[in-house]
């Protein structure tokens, strides 16, 4: 990860912390092309995990943390990361794998982050 990919998952923990009052624990990004390609450890809240437990919880989870993980980001732009890269935000694709608490998000901008910011 160079410094940027460092930068970037450093923004989406704050960014999550600030939107849903907690953030993964561990984020590695990769830029690739235009995505910045982010894994993420330690998503879930200890009630999360308890709720976890039952088959229709984790659905429930999954659901609410991929769904509700994208509609936060349309409501609130993330400039900080705007800034970072010097590129616009176009869209982001998130799953989760609850049983594991890893995550994966791939923000799509509209410039070549990777060309723009190699090692």
């Amino acid at each position: 990860m160079n410094r940027y990919e460092a930068e970037f998952s450093n923004l989406v923990k704050a960014f999550r912390k600030r939107h849903m009052g907690k953030g993964p624990s561990r984020v590695l990004t990769t830029f690739c092309k235009n995505w910045a390609i982010c894994e993420m450890e330690g998503n879930l809240s200890p009630v999360e995990k308890f709720i976890a437990t039952a088959e229709q919880g984790k659905e429930m989870l999954r659901a609410a943390r991929t769904g509700m993980v994208k509609e936060m980001y349309r409501n609130n732009r993330p400039v900080e990361m705007e800034e970072l890269l010097g590129a616009n935000f176009v869209d982001l694709f998130v799953d989760i794998d609850i049983d594991k608490d890893l995550g994966m998000s791939i923000f799509i901008f509209d410039q070549d982050i990777e060309k723009k910011f190699k090692a």
